[in-house]
């Protein structure tokens, strides 16, 4: 292994172009997403006997449980898990993974690990994002469509909130993280051929990480929500 100053710029540098570079295109999702769950959300609940505050309680549970982690992890496995792959596909057909073994460089060590530890760091904190700008979205969406009131979208936010959600909607990020940035390392280090097999490394990286999401997504709820 290098440094843990070599490492610790790597890890750095894949935090910038993880984060900081899907920050928009989580953003833009997650509002939209949450202005839509309101609206079908209120569409749907049409019964007199149902107070207007349980639609921001729908689109609080949905959106921390399942929008924001796994609706997210299939957009940041399309983005991301497909660059990583393409990008380390690049590397060993160019012979450039070659390059560092030969210079006594664990290049697995160097190249995956970083993207791994990257991800850990940054996709929790893009889950949280979206899941603010997603009961934000939601708010914006009722509030200017007349759906409901803020007070009655604050008031159903709160409403028999339980904090269990949000531990299990983290502990999700971490899972997907690791499943999207560890599938796609490896479809793309384990690239052979030409240009044409790093468009399909990164096609299958993209495919399999998602399948992993959804797989790993009904397990833990199977896990941690049923009694």
């Amino acid at each position: 292994m290098e440094t843990f100053r070599t490492y610790s710029k790597l890890v750095i540098e894949e935090c910038i172009q993880i984060g900081i570079g899907s920050i928009f295109l989580v953003g833009l999702v997650a509002t939209f997403m949450g202005a839509v769950t309101t609206l079908q959300t209120a569409f749907n609940l049409v019964s007199p006997f149902i107070p207007d505050y349980i639609i921001a309680t729908v689109v609080r549970d949905m959106t921390v449980l399942e929008l924001a982690p796994t609706i997210i992890g299939v957009i940041y496995a399309g983005k991301v898990g497909s660059s990583m792959a393409g990008g380390l596909g690049t590397m060993r057909i160019t012979e450039q993974i070659d390059a560092l073994e030969v210079m006594g460089i664990n290049s697995a060590s160097y190249l995956v690990l970083p993207k791994v530890i990257a991800s850990l760091l940054m996709y929790p904190m893009l889950v949280i994002i979206a899941g603010f700008l997603s009961i934000l979205g939601g708010y914006l969406a009722g509030v200017f469509s007349e759906i409901l009131t803020p007070f009655d979208y604050k008031y159903g936010i709160q409403y028999l909130f339980n904090p269990y959600m949000v531990k299990f909607g983290i502990l999700k990020s971490y899972v997907f993280a690791f499943l999207i940035a560890s599938i796609s390392s490896f479809r793309g280090y384990y690239t052979t051929g030409g240009a044409l097999e790093v468009g399909k490394a990164s096609t299958r990286a993209v495919t399999d990480s998602v399948i992993a999401v959804l797989i790993a997504d009904y397990l833990l709820a199977e896990m941690f929500l049923t009694k």
